[in-house]
């Protein structure tokens, strides 16, 4: 049996005053929020220990509170895994975050301002040099940025965090998304979310968001392309 290669986990800086524990947290939750430990990809404590340079007990910590929010399963033979995936969950994933982010993006609509128009259509931006250079992490990262930065607008908003549970959950699967990206992508709805956000309509807001939402991830929920791609991250240990 051939040893899995080494892992490619993302590379981020510690912050001034940021203790070890909430540094690997945050390192191994943008791996999964990007896609980087693929579904079927075997995983030890001891191998994530050792890709990050940190003792168990920071990565222990780390996929605990990764496991609570459902986005790592932690085996009792100490193996992490990504959870168990079927095209109808995953659908039920996606259909949650459409009621989610439309709810969201909505609640948003009276409290945007033009500086906040500013900032999302540089995020777009980001979003479309990104798509075109392909590069997916940077990709992933402005999109949810984009959609972050909306809901974020309302200071009532209560359901970032869920939403968030939500992208964790799909994550793994992302990388699936993007590379048939091209096949389905053929609209700018986060340019049509702009365009209803300028006008202040609720409802073409909601359309574009759904729409890019079924856009960008949902095509990919069908049994054979989730079997397929959860197999070919399996073939990664042996």
């Amino acid at each position: 049996m051939k040893p899995p290669p080494p892992l490619d986990l993302p590379q981020i800086d510690r912050q001034p005053r940021e203790t070890v524990n909430q540094w690997v947290y945050r390192r191994l939750r943008l791996a999964v929020m990007i896609g980087r430990i693929p579904p079927g990809r075997p995983l030890t404590i001891r191998d994530l220990a050792l890709a990050l340079e940190v003792s168990t007990m920071p990565v222990r910590e780390a996929l605990r509170r990764l496991a609570s929010e459902q986005a790592l399963e932690v085996r009792d033979n100490r193996r992490i895994e990504v959870p168990v995936m079927t095209a109808l969950k995953f659908r039920e994933l996606c259909e949650a975050r459409i009621a989610l982010e439309c709810h969201a993006a909505e609640r948003a609509l009276p409290f945007i301002t033009g500086d906040r128009l500013a900032l999302l259509a540089d995020l777009d931006a980001q979003t479309d040099a990104a798509q075109a250079a392909g590069d997916r992490d940077a990709l992933t990262l402005h999109n949810q940025a984009f959609h972050r930065a909306l809901y974020e607008t309302n200071p009532h908003q209560v359901v970032l965090p869920l939403i968030e549970s939500v992208w964790l959950q799909l994550g793994p699967f992302t990388r699936l998304a993007l590379s048939r990206l091209d096949e389905f992508y053929h609209v700018d709805r986060h340019s049509e979310a702009l365009a209803a956000l300028r006008s202040g309509n609720p409802l073409a807001l909601r359309v574009a968001i759904e729409a890019d939402i079924r856009d960008g991830i949902l095509q990919v929920g069908t049994t054979e392309l989730l079997n397929a791609y959860i197999a070919a991250g399996a073939t990664l240990g042996t």
